[in-house]
């Protein structure tokens, strides 16, 4: 007999977008290949969909399938293996006092306040600063499979820094972190560090980071948690520098 992980994955079925414009690169056009339908993606079939190089945004399940461009690079870091270098270790220490709480993903206004003020200081004029409720609950708080908020406060109590997270089956998959625009000390590399630590913790072997994309400043910082391992034509491989092929 077929396990039910089985049956929902050779159920699904799989269809390409039409072209829209790319949110990474500049004058690209970009296509997704998107997999469907939705209530078919448990928690152990969306583990097996990651392991080829899909990604979730809300119930909404795709990996890049550009007619002309593969510069989305799936990426994932080695936890058991991982060590800091001196920046990283520097961005800990600078905010190893933070709180952490996890807790089912749901709303509050504290967290869209903070992912507002994000999102003007890091994605002013993109578009994503304009993002309203509905667009946030529908991106971030929108889940089928087993999925989690991190907060992390101040000593003070003050609400620094919320972190998205998927639990799959062989590590997590950070989703999407928001912090403090006007923090010192690298918090968002402190929020990646804290994802690898909680992997080392409960024994999942990698933290799926989503996509590097070597042309983009903001996914450069990707390829510095390592060793971390690259999918290149469905093969997951270790490699230094994810730049070099």
């Amino acid at each position: 007999m077929s396990h039910p992980t089985e049956l929902n994955f050779k159920t699904l079925q799989f269809y390409a977008t039409a072209p829209y414009p790319c949110s990474y690169l500049p004058d690209h056009v970009a296509r997704s290949q998107v997999a469907a339908p939705a209530h078919l993606i448990d928690t152990a079939t969306y583990s097996r969909l990651v392991e080829q190089g899909f990604r979730r945004s809300g119930l909404f399940t795709y990996r890049p399938h550009c007619d002309t461009c593969q510069a989305c690079i799936s990426i994932r870091v080695d936890t058991q293996r991982f060590r800091p270098n001196r920046t990283q270790r520097k961005a800990w220490n600078h905010h190893h006092n933070l709180q952490s709480h996890a807790m089912p993903l749901h709303w509050e206004a504290e967290h869209f306040d903070l992912y507002r003020r994000y999102q003007a200081g890091r994605h002013a004029g993109d578009g994503m600063d304009e993002d309203s409720q509905a667009q946030y609950t529908q991106f971030l708080l929108t889940s089928r499979i087993d999925s989690h908020l991190v907060e992390f406060r101040s000593p003070a109590g003050v609400l620094q820094m919320v972190s998205m997270i998927d639990c799959l089956e062989n590590g997590l998959s950070s989703v999407y972190t928001f912090f403090d625009p006007n923090a010192k000390g690298s918090l968002g590399t402190y929020g990646i560090l804290w994802q690898i630590e909680r992997c080392k913790e409960i024994g999942l072997p990698w933290l799926y980071l989503g996509y590097w994309i070597g042309e983009s400043r903001k996914m450069a910082y990707k390829s510095q948690f390592r060793p971390c391992q690259i999918l290149r034509q469905g093969v997951w491989a270790e490699q230094s520098d994810p730049a070099k092929p």
